[in-house]
């Protein structure tokens, strides 16, 4: 139809400019008053000057330019929509969002059952929440294509005072599949054109991509999630049977110093099996870090030291659970030597916008050959596992520049350090309180 439009503008455009050059001509020939000449003549101007920039206007790739912005201005308000994948509450905000910027007289957004979100023309009786009503979206569904509606009938609204009269469906698809569909409707078939077709699927193009990539992040984060659960079972039960033969063995030597451990034990373990999926406070991680330490120096004696410094300054940024202790269960599992001490340091710092906390140790070290790959995925087992899932954790939660490094030398010791970038750490707090779900 937009190209139809176009051949009409660029019509009246030559027919404008030939009666300009007939005038123009006839009035060198046939003595014209002038008065009347230049009225002729400025109003063919105006005309032909008004044709040009309707035709600039109606270039059909003008057209596909305002199309393609508003598509783009759609997906990139939606995406922080999507993230949360879809859903109801989501399927109604870009809908929304998508009536706000089409010519569409309504939105609609299904999963592959229902209607998720409705907004526009029709919205007094087209139920959110209902199962799918016209068979043209279950045959999007089914086929994975799109397709176009041009009567009242196809659409299958039940009640018959419904102005909706025409509706472009494309499905919404995540690795090929369908999941849904995005349905724009229109009070007239007219408006049903190859520019309204490829602007509708366009913007489900786009928003699959944003539905695809949510659900990579929600399968990421479960991964994560997953891990450390496996590895705190992994965890658990060693260290379990080690601590609770230490506390056999004092309960003859110090009662009383038993019956402490068993207190702090208790609360150890549970706060171990709570949901640890939110942020705490540093200090509580370091704390936590700590405590495990305490049972290793009531099995070890004087061959395990410890040092801390945590500034209060660096003590209240909230950093994501369970960071700390594996760190430090590492240094004590590969870092012991079968002779001598073992020094273990951990200190924080806040410096040029990036908050640090160093986990060193001047044990065994690892190997030259293996240092650079022990963040590298696969790397080890069980805790040697855990730096990779702390170094994830951190770099999703808050972005480039944060993460883990490891230093090592064979025979000398290792260091580990966690940078945590403070302005994207501060954009977390919305998501999780220091506090929160962790109950640590």
């Amino acid at each position: 139809m937009s190209t139809v439009r176009s051949w009409v503008v660029d019509a009246t455009l030559v027919t404008a400019t030939l009666i300009i050059a007939v005038v123009a001509a006839a009035g060198l020939v046939v003595e014209v008053p002038r008065p009347v000449f230049i009225a002729a003549t400025v109003g063919l101007v105006l005309v032909a000057g008004g044709t040009v920039g309707a035709r600039l206007l109606t270039r059909p790739d003008h057209i596909k330019a305002l199309h393609s912005q508003r598509v783009l201005e759609i997906a990139d308000r939606s995406l922080a929509h999507l993230r949360r994948g879809l859903d109801a509450q989501t399927a109604q905000e870009v809908c929304r969002l998508a009536l706000d910027e089409s010519e569409a007289a309504a939105v609609a957004i299904t999963d592959t059952e229902r209607v998720l979100g409705f907004a526009g023309l029709g919205e007094d009786h087209h139920a959110v929440g209902g199962p799918i009503l016209t068979r043209a979206t279950r045959e999007a569904i089914e086929t994975n294509e799109h397709r176009v509606l041009a009567s009242k009938d196809e659409i299958g609204c039940p009640k018959k005072e419904c102005l909706l009269r025409a509706a472009i469906v494309v499905p919404l698809e995540t690795r090929g599949r369908a999941v849904g569909t995005l349905k724009f409707y229109y009070t007239t078939p007219r408006l049903l054109n190859e520019t309204q077709v490829t602007m509708v699927e366009g913007l489900a193009k786009l928003l699959s991509t944003q539905l695809e990539l949510s659900e990579l992040e929600r399968q990421t984060e479960l991964a994560c999630r997953m891990e450390l659960k496996a590895l705190q079972a992994q965890i658990n039960p060693h260290f379990l049977f080690n601590t609770i033969n230490t506390i056999a063995m004092l309960i003859r030597t110090d009662p009383a110093t038993a019956r402490e451990l068993l207190r702090e034990f208790a609360s150890f373990y549970r706060r171990m099996l709570e949901d640890n999926e939110g942020l705490v406070a540093l200090r509580q991680e370091v704390d936590y870090a700590l405590t495990y330490l305490r049972f290793e120096q009531a099995r070890f004696g004087d061959r395990l030291r410890v040092v801390h410094d945590l500034p209060d300054d660096v003590g209240d940024v909230a950093v994501p659970a369970f960071i700390i202790q594996p760190i430090v269960e590492n240094c004590v599992q590969h870092g012991m030597r079968p002779t001598g001490p073992l020094d273990i340091t951990i200190a924080g710092k806040r410096r040029d916008g990036i908050v640090s906390i160093r986990i060193s140790d001047d044990g065994l070290g690892i190997e030259r050959e293996d240092v650079g790959r022990v963040l590298q995925p696969g790397f080890g087992k069980g805790l040697g596992i855990a730096l990779k899932n702390i170094d994830d954790r951190l770099k999703g939660h808050y972005g480039p520049g944060s993460g883990l490094e490891v230093t090592s030398e064979h025979g000398t010791g290792t260091t580990v350090t966690l940078a945590i970038v403070e302005d994207a750490a501060a954009g977390t707090d919305d998501e999780g309180d220091a506090q929160s779900t962790s109950g640590r």
